[in-house]
Formats: structure tokens, C-alpha cells, sequence
């Protein structure tokens, strides 16, 4: 008789109530208890189906095992000999998709919570600083770990771009004898970790955390530098630099085409967040970046950004946050963790919804959006039901704010500068398998090279990208 599986320990949460009127975060953590608790229900299958599910190759029951011993600091060790991000991954890693879709007791629908009991480890390495990989260092010795470009007798590599492949790349090579000199456009490191991602979901202390450990590889992060304006990728290489990675994410907001997106009040979500999370306008007119939200706002899109945004809004003081999406909750693309989370806020959800045409005012504000219902035909080319039209269906949403989550695109800044970088049809970086682009020298991955994904995925394409770049250097 196969031995009874205990239940899976669910996190702890601030109320709905509370948490819809802070930006703190909405998963409190396992404690220390109920962390080993979790981690004694994994079977430590043989065949590790759930390292196959993890995009870079994590030893998931390795790390587990260490917890279920309580012995924290190795199992932290485990976690850093493969990512250097583990406190962000096991917050914003869709791991039900993943890792834990992998894991045998799915079966059961009580899957290990490999999320939860990452994020565990990496909070407590933090907190108690003493894994041989990921804690951070005393002042003196961060010190001796500072090198100079103009002395450093290592190769040198730069990284255009700090998000989460610009950062795992940077890591990986450092680990591997490299100085790296990561530039970053925006005044704080990150990508879209800083920009994108609300506090509630991904504190910023956490990420400052855990830039502050990839520089303490070695790591140099050059803020308020755009490449492609003032220096080219051509200038890198002249300056010593031996290859060059390309990690600018997908940052161009697509829009609908419809009349009305110019009116006063229509963000991008990319605005939107950005104003928000990097340039803390919920603080105004303390600090002076100001965001219109109003008494009610409605979101376009079904992604984790389109929620992302919901939730701020509501959080921001909107009475009345929407949803519109032109497919059914089945088909929305968002984490099922969020969605719920969203739900027990009170952000309303209005399926099967196309969004046809913005309202203003005489004064060009926004005043409503007219949408049209939709029903579900066919799958399409993404295998997902087509949206098709109820003719004569049309209705009206009161709008005060109206922001736009549907994706984004590949911003042509940096490409545009590179007449020898090959690109394809959407204006994406072409690459090889191990992030090679048609330039010597020049590699690239993340969100530029694939569009809009996953933390982790960016994350697997600089782990291999890493080792392809360590392997051309050596050639040269």
C-alpha cells in the first residue's frame, strides 16, 4: 500500500481587504515549520521528472531533501550552483506550468509547492547570510571583490541589459573568470523586475537583494546608458571588450487601433507600471511623477501585466477596476495564483469582451469604451479558441482610466544601430540555440530574441548562452 501523502502546506496571505489598499507583498512565506513540513512530502522520485520541467535544471529534490533535514545553508548552495535569482523565481516563476506540472503527485492535485520552498530558502539565506553563494558579503570584503575596468586582468563581456537574462548571464560569467560590465538605460537596475513587476507581487528590497549579489561576483552595472546612442555595439568591441550580450527585452507597447487610444487617460501598461513601480508615483505629489487613475478604471488584456495593473489601480484608490478580455477566463494566459488573488480583491472580469472604440469628452478625457460581446469558435494558430463577434451586441463601460495590456513589441533603439544584426520579420534578434546572433561576437537573449515570456525562460536562454560565449572567447 503506497504511504499516505500529507496535504500541501499553502502560504500565508495578507486578507483581501487589507492588502488591496498597500503595496506590500500578498504571500507572507512558509515559515521555518511549515517549509519542512512541505518539503517532507516529496518523494524524491528517481527519475527527477520535476528538474526536466525546470528550464535551468535546478536539483529540485537535491534542494528539498536539504530542507526537510532543516539544514538551510546547503539547500540554499544547491538552489545558487544553477540560479542566481532564486528569491524573484520563486515569487513570479509560473511553476504550475513548469516544475511543479512535472512533479508525480499532479496526480494528485497537491503538487510540492517547489515555488514556495525556493522562495523559503532564498529569504533565509538573506536573512541569515551564510550560503558560500549567495549571501551577502561584509562591506570589506565586497570591497576586495570590486575590480576596475582599467586594471581588470580578466576578459571582459558586456551586457546590454538588466533583467533577469541580463543578470543570469552577467552571473554565470562571472562564476566563470569574467569581468562584466552590465548598461542599463533606466536609473535603476533591473529591467523589468524594477519597472514592470508590482511590489505586492515582487518586492523591491528582493531584487535590490539579488542585484546586489550578482555584483558581488564581480559584476559592474552601469545605469542611465544607452546602447545605441551613446556608445554602438562596435564601440564595445573596441574598447577591449571580447563579446557582447544583447538582453533589452520587448519593451515597444503594442496598442489596439482603435479610435480613441490618443485620448487623455489611455496609458500603456508599460506606462503605466513604469510610472508606478520605478518612478513611485503613488507617492505624489510627494515624489513628482504624477498618475491619473480616477473612480474607475478598465484593463484590456488577460496577461499577468493586465492583472498587474488591475491590481495597482485598485491599490492606487480606483472605486471600480475591470478586466476586459475577448476570451473566456479558461484561455487567459495570467497565473492561476494571481487570478484568484485578483478575484478575492474585487477586480471585475469581463469575458468574452473586445474592446471597439475609446469615448472622450469635449475636453479629450476618457469618458467610456464601447465593447462588443464575443463568443468562442475555433481554435487558432495558438491553440486557444478563436474570438468571434455577437453582431449587435454592443455595449458601454464608464471609464475614468482606460490601460491597454495586450503585449508589447520589440523596440528598435539598440537594433536599429547594428545594420550587420540580423533580425526577423516581428524585429526580434535572430539566434542560433545557444543565443549566437549573425555577428561575431554578439549574443542575445530574453524577451528581444523570443517576445514576451517567462522570468525563468529568459533565465534558461542565458545560462546557455553563457556557456557559448565562454567557449567563443576562448577560440578568439
Amino acid at each position: 500500500m503506497p504511504p499516505k501523502i500529507s496535504p500541501r502546506q499553502e502560504i500565508p496571505k495578507q486578507s483581501p481587504r487589507e492588502r488591496s489598499h498597500n503595496f506590500n507583498e500578498v504571500a507572507l512565506g512558509y515559515a521555518q515549520q511549515t517549509a519542512v513540513a512541505e518539503a517532507k512530502r516529496c518523494l524524491q522520485c528517481p527519475d527527477q521528472p520535476c528538474v526536466a520541467g525546470c528550464p535551468v535544471g535546478i536539483d529540485i529534490p537535491g534542494f528539498i531533501r536539504k530542507i526537510a533535514e532543516k539544514n538551510f545553508a546547503a539547500a540554499a548552495k544547491i538552489l545558487k550552483e544553477k540560479n542566481c535569482l532564486p528569491a524573484i523565481c520563486g515569487r513570479v516563476c509560473p511553476q504550475e506550468d513548469q516544475c511543479e506540472k512535472s512533479c508525480i503527485l499532479t496526480q494528485k492535485n497537491q503538487p510540492i509547492a517547489i515555488g514556495y520552498l525556493e522562495r523559503f530558502v532564498a529569504d533565509w539565506d538573506s536573512q541569515n547570510r551564510r550560503s558560500d553563494f549567495g549571501s551577502l558579503q561584509s562591506t570589506e570584503n565586497r570591497e576586495q571583490k570590486k575590480y576596475s575596468s582599467a586594471n581588470c586582468k580578466r576578459p571582459k563581456v558586456a551586457v546590454v541589459g538588466s533583467g533577469p537574462a541580463g543578470l543570469t548571464v552577467a552571473g554565470e560569467l562571472a562564476k566563470l573568470g569574467y569581468y562584466i560590465v552590465i548598461f542599463e538605460a533606466l536609473h535603476l537596475p533591473g529591467g523589468v523586475l524594477t519597472y514592470g513587476i508590482p511590489g505586492f507581487r515582487l518586492p523591491k528590497e528582493i531584487v535590490r537583494q539579488e542585484i546586489e549579489y550578482v555584483k558581488n561576483l564581480g559584476v559592474e552595472v552601469k545605469t542611465d546608458y544607452v546602447i545605441g546612442k551613446i556608445k554602438t555595439i562596435d564601440e564595445l568591441f573596441s574598447q577591449e571588450f571580447k563579446a557582447v550580450y544583447i538582453a533589452i527585452g520587448a519593451g515597444l507597447p503594442e496598442f489596439m487601433g482603435i479610435a480613441g487610444e490618443n485620448l487623455i487617460g489611455v496609458y500603456s501598461a508599460n506606462e503605466f507600471l513604469t510610472r508606478v513601480n520605478l518612478m513611485k508615483a503613488y507617492l505624489f505629489p510627494r515624489i513628482a511623477t504624477p498618475i491619473r487613475v480616477g473612480r474607475r478604471v478598465a484593463v484590456v488584456g488577460g496577461g499577468d501585466v493586465a492583472l498587474d495593473s488591475a491590481r495597482t489601480a485598485l491599490r492606487l484608490g480606483a472605486e471600480k477596476v475591470y478586466i476586459v478580455y475577448r476570451r473566456s477566463d479558461e484561455e487567459m494566459p495570467a497565473r492561476a495564483e494571481e487570478f484568484k488573488n485578483a478575484i478575492d480583491e474585487g477586480i471585475n472580469f469581463r469575458f468574452l469582451t473586445q474592446p471597439m472604440k475609446i469615448i472622450g469628452d469635449e475636453k479629450r478625457n476618457v469618458r467610456a469604451i464601447e465593447c462588443l460581446r464575443m463568443k468562442l469558435g475555433e481554435p487558432d494558430a495558438s491553440g486557444r479558441r478563436r474570438p468571434v463577434p455577437i453582431a449587435g451586441s454592443n455595449f458601454v463601460i464608464d471609464l475614468d482610466t482606460l490601460i491597454i495590456a495586450i503585449g508589447t513589441g520589440a523596440n528598435p533603439l539598440l537594433t536599429s544601430s547594428v545594420p550587420d544584426l540580423e533580425l526577423n520579420e516581428k524585429g526580434y534578434i535572430k539566434v542560433d540555440v545557444e543565443g549566437r546572433t549573425s555577428k561575431q561576437g554578439v549574443f542575445a537573449g530574453g524577451d528581444i530574441v523570443s517576445g514576451s515570456a517567462t522570468v525563468i525562460a529568459a533565465m534558461g536562454m542565458a545560462k546557455r548562452a553563457a556557456l557559448a560565449i565562454d567557449s567563443y572567447v576562448k577560440k578568439i
